[in-house]
């Protein structure tokens, strides 16, 4: 897995290099999407699907609140 610190400040991230930082298959990614779990993307074209890079990044860092307020290992 991936850094955070390695995303760039804006942009958008295809979901190939996004599953590199977050660890779930594309199935259970497109599930999250459609439940409203995960962002949702960006059509960048007919074929051409993307994530804003900053979405990515709020969503990594209320994952990480979430952990930290409740330790899986207490």
């Amino acid at each position: 897995m991936k850094q955070y610190s390695e995303l760039p400040e804006t942009g958008f991230i295809r979901l190939r290099e996004l599953l590199k930082y977050i660890p779930v298959g594309k199935s259970t990614w497109w599930e999250g999407v459609r439940t409203g779990r995960f962002p949702k993307p960006v059509k960048l074209g007919p074929r051409t699907t993307a994530w804003r890079v900053e979405d990515i990044k709020e969503f990594i860092d209320k994952q990480s609140h979430i952990q930290t307020k409740n330790p899986i290992n207490k």
